[in-house]
């Protein structure tokens, strides 16, 4: 059984919710991430990069907020491999730090 969510769902509203932003730069563990105005994460927020890489391999990297750049962008260090990040690919701000 499929269940379709609907406006008033929860699933919905959390998606609406959700704080994304993109890749603009990975140099090594590092990563600068843009953001909509307004939308910048805190300080030590888990961010998640989620996606596929070119050959279609899954790709699911946390990182943690270390410096706020000002522009919109942030400046994170990925807690495991960045191989296979690209710009350009969409990042979650959690909203939370890491636990």
């Amino acid at each position: 059984m499929r269940i379709n969510p609907t406006p008033s769902s929860p699933a919905v509203s959390t998606l609406e919710e959700q704080n994304l932003g993109r890749i603009a730069q990975i140099i090594g563990p590092v990563l600068d991430v843009v953001f909509p105005p307004g939308k910048m994460p805190n300080i030590y927020n888990a961010l998640v990069v989620k996606g596929r890489d070119t050959i279609g391999q899954q790709i699911n990297v946390t990182c943690e907020v270390q410096q706020l750049l000002g522009n919109n962008r942030v400046r994170a260090v990925a807690m495991s491999a960045t191989d296979g990040l690209m710009r350009g690919m969409e990042v979650i701000d959690t909203g939370a730090p890491l636990s």
